[in-house]
């Protein structure tokens, strides 16, 4: 039966993923167009009017920014609208929602691609709103200790009976990074399987690879290469060529060709003296019977954040080229061997170079659980945004402001924030920084609010455009 159109001739229809990767492409773009702005040394933008006059407006307010501009995308549309609610409703803030809405879609574009259903998402946000609330409105509890505000944290219906559980995992991860204040030494990792009160904190460094075949499955004092480099070319790969030969022989010859190429780059990388290979990208056969041979443990197909935070807590460096092993800073640790979580085999790094990295491993009986949980935590990275952009636009290192304000936080000192005057961080109260409640809570909620509305979306509908009739009566 053919599929019958019930819209007028003209209209659009956006449906599933396009119409909801459309959402996320204005919406992120509303975001990136004022988060320059935003800050006590935020930048300017210059405003030309389409009239005659063409009038010159310098500005770095987000109101007037989005009052001024013209979106013709619906999710554009709802952020310029929130801001718009945020500017009559509070006078303020309307950069700062804006921003956060935005940043919110950014994480939640990566939660999607993770086949983490929208419905999941916006529950994990609602939860992590409702934290973020009770710690506006409660300052005596946001001045307790660390145990007391991760309890408060983590009250929800998903994880009542469990809190005091979770909040010990939360704060034996997090002193665990002592004066470093390093987020990123903390991995979390989720293994279905078991109850909520499985999950534990590891003293050590998981990933959730495989080691090669015929390997070494344990390994002590071990050196480790840490790579990002192409290990696959052991089988011809020719492109945009053509290559004419007269018999089977010289293809077998240029098999072997490659395989000696592969050869000579397996004997420069045992050179550096490892006994334990990790690469980013894949290792095939061939390469990998020569590790195997060669008594090196090769870890394939570290996803890049893996390696990255791999290198971090070992102490190394991420290497392509081998020419050099002088020069490569190798990664260390005492033990690395593979441990069963539930039903599955991962890989164990113990006695690290970074001795305050660990693991949470979040158990759960149902998917749902450990997505939601990421939800959240995908809504704190999106709040961690607002600082990072006001320390990026005062031309300061973002990253080691943001570093040392979270490891002031951790160690109650809850009033610090951002000194943008001296590029430090500094106690508000004490510089008389002090910014209106209602604001902040206002901007906490609408950009919640628009962020679930636009991730909410499978479908955009687009009236047909209005036709001109001619003029048959000029003037």
């Amino acid at each position: 039966m053919a599929p019958v159109n019930i819209f007028r001739q003209g209209a659009d229809e956006e449906k599933a993923e396009t119409a909801r990767l459309s959402s996320f492409i204005g919406a992120i773009a509303i975001g990136d167009l004022v988060k320059s702005t935003l800050g006590p040394k935020g930048m300017d933008k210059i405003l030309i009017g389409g009239g005659r006059e063409g009038t010159v407006t310098v500005t770095n307010d987000g109101a007037t920014i989005l009052k001024a501009i013209g979106v013709d995308n619906p999710a554009a549309k709802v952020l310029v609208d929130m801001s718009k609610t945020q500017d009559d409703e509070v006078g303020d803030g309307t950069t700062s929602v804006t921003v956060l809405a935005a940043e919110l879609l950014r994480e939640a574009e990566l939660l999607i691609a993770k086949k983490i259903h929208p419905q999941i998402i916006i529950s994990g946000w609602r939860k992590a709103t409702q934290a973020a609330r009770q710690a506006y409105n409660d300052e005596v509890k946001f001045q307790e200790d660390l145990l007391n505000i991760s309890r408060t944290t983590l009250s929800s219906k998903l994880l009542t009976h469990h809190k005091d559980h979770f909040a010990k995992l939360a704060v034996e991860a997090v002193l665990r990074l002592k004066s470093s204040g390093n987020l990123e030494a903390i991995h979390v990792i989720k293994k279905l399987g078991g109850s909520l009160i499985d999950s534990y904190l590891d003293e050590g460094f998981l990933l959730d690879k495989k080691i090669g075949v015929n390997q070494p499955k344990r390994l002590e004092n071990v050196n480790i290469l840490i790579s990002n480099t192409g290990m696959d070319t052991d089988k011809i790969k020719i492109f945009g060529s053509r290559v004419r030969v007269d018999s089977t022989a010289k293809v077998a010859e240029i098999e072997m060709a490659e395989k000696e190429k592969m050869k000579e780059k397996v004997e420069r990388i045992l050179k550096h003296g490892i006994n334990c290979f990790i690469n980013r990208q894949l290792i095939y056969n061939y390469p990998e019977q020569l590790f195997a041979a060669a008594g090196v443990m090769a870890i394939e197909h570290a996803d890049f954040s893996g390696v990255e935070r791999l290198a971090l807590v070992t102490g190394g460096e991420i290497t392509s080229t081998f020419d050099h092993p002088e020069l490569v800073k190798l990664g260390h640790c005492k033990l690395i061997e593979e441990v069963m979580i539930g039903e599955d085999t991962l890989i164990h790094f113990s006695g690290v170079a970074m001795g305050e990295a660990c693991t949470v491993v979040l158990r759960g009986a149902t998917q749902q659980i450990l997505d939601e949980a990421v939800a959240m935590e995908s809504f704190a990275k999106a709040l961690r945004m607002l600082p990072t952009i006001i320390a990026d636009n005062a031309g300061y290192d973002s990253a080691d402001l943001v570093a040392q304000l979270r490891a002031a936080h951790q160690e109650g000192k809850t009033t610090m924030g951002l000194n943008m005057n001296q590029g430090t961080i500094g106690d508000m109260s004490e510089m008389g920084v002090t910014e209106s409640f209602q604001v902040k809570r206002q901007v906490l909620l609408s950009a919640a609010e628009a962020a679930e509305m636009i991730l909410r979306v499978d479908n955009i509908i687009k009236a047909a455009p209005r036709k001109r009739v001619p003029d048959h009566h000029p003037c």
